[in-house]
């Protein structure tokens, strides 16, 4: 079989080794992306604790985290005391195997553990080195504790987000953590890309603020030559109108028709081709200045008509729209099941077990789930014995050492 045929079998990243290093959400969905495409993950966890991300989640299953089996799908894990002189000798041992290597501590942790870049590089000089961090690895603020909801306030999502009459309000997800680690994945890929051509690793350095202050738009050119500062606006993006959910029969539904041609299809579809006409309305700047008012004459028509009918109208009409969906709408929907977006996985305590597929889809070389989040050091043997040739006997004196 070419190499090709494995990457279209196995995915795009087989030919990938990744040690994660790292516990919680940032590093560990970096990981996970990199596993979906077909990566070999492993993940290096403490003795006996392992990451506390097994015992996270709203609910829980048989005393389980429900979380662990899909940010820990499709790695490898072992249990290693990266603490301790014989531990740190072990990982530069994998180190020589890999191409990527994630970590997520405070920065300056790896360098006091004689982790650092700069003596993984003399070991292979290959090693691209994803290192996310609240801060950054440069800079006042790099030694801080840094979390994602503390990148979400610094990179200016917290201030944007909730009811204006109300303090910030969070989102219901870690999104500061999965954007850094989307962007450690972008920065990862970057640098795999590079290597290519120069023969070298490098370091990715990926700042949960960063990555959030990525996401903020025009929030700055508009403060410096504008003086506008964004705040909470609740349901609504100012002066981008009608977008907004609108109340019907049975509950809330989204419209957006800011775009001039789709908001006289609406007025079209309302029976009020005459708000298309009407100088208020009819460019996307003057809907802007009336947004209010014409967010409650919309409603006043939505009230009367219910989900299905305001849907089968805006579909009708060629009008964007949707339903306010929660996991039973996505578990019921055509359009989840036909594009597999939904996947179920066999766990040994859950058994058969829902989870989201992997994103985006490649045409050829597709990524896939192979297995829920493993057990902690349940690849002990495949790592030690068959990747680096450790004997029995040295195992043996390891673990009794708490070593792994």
């Amino acid at each position: 079989m070419t190499t090709a045929d494995l990457l279209t079998a196995n995915g795009p990243l087989s030919d990938l080794r990744v040690l994660e290093m790292g516990a919680l959400l940032a590093g560990p969905f970096c990981g996970q992306l990199l596993g979906d495409f077909g990566a070999e993950v492993i993940k290096i966890e403490q003795p006996k604790t392992g990451d506390p991300m097994r015992e996270w989640g709203q609910e829980k299953a048989h005393g389980m985290s429900l979380w662990w089996p899909v940010i820990a799908r499709n790695k490898k894990s072992i249990t290693l005391n990266a603490r301790e002189t014989e531990g740190q000798e072990i990982i530069k041992q994998l180190v020589r195997e890999a191409d990527i290597l994630i970590e997520n501590f405070r920065p300056g942790t790896m360098e006091r553990w004689n982790l650092g870049y700069d003596q993984l590089a003399e070991i292979n000089p290959r090693l691209i080195m994803i290192r996310v961090s609240g801060f950054g690895q440069t800079g006042p603020y790099a030694s801080q504790a840094g979390y994602g909801s503390i990148g979400e306030a610094m990179g200016g999502l917290r201030n944007i987000v909730g009811d204006p009459e109300k303090p910030p309000s969070r989102m219901g997800i870690s999104i500061g953590d999965a954007l850094a680690a989307t962007f450690a994945t972008l920065g990862g890929l970057c640098a795999l890309h590079a290597r290519q051509t120069t023969g070298r690793g490098q370091v990715v350095d990926s700042a949960i603020y960063e990555a959030v202050f990525a996401m903020m738009e025009s929030l700055i050119p508009e403060y410096q030559k504008a003086g506008y500062v964004r705040e909470r606006t609740g349901s609504i993006l100012p002066n981008v109108a009608p977008s907004n959910a609108y109340p019907t029969k049975d509950g809330e539904y989204l419209i957006a028709a800011n775009q001039d041609t789709v908001f006289k299809r609406l007025a079209k579809a309302m029976g009020r081709e005459d708000l298309a006409e009407d100088a208020r309305y009819a460019e996307h700047s003057s809907r802007g200045k009336h947004q209010q008012e014409l967010d409650d004459l919309i409603s006043e028509w939505t009230r009367t008509l219910s989900s299905a009918e305001l849907r089968e109208k805006m579909n009708e009409h060629g009008i964007p729209n949707g339903k306010i969906y929660k996991a039973s709408d996505m578990l019921e929907d055509e359009h989840f099941r036909a594009r597999d977006a939904i996947i179920t996985m066999q766990h040994a305590v859950f058994g058969e077990l829902k989870m989201q597929n992997v994103f985006p889809k490649l045409s050829d070389t597709p990524g896939k789930v192979k297995w829920c989040g493993p057990e902690l050091g349940q690849h002990n043997d495949e790592v030690y014995r068959d990747l680096l040739k450790i004997d029995d006997e040295r195992l043996k004196e390891l673990k009794q050492k708490g070593i792994i």
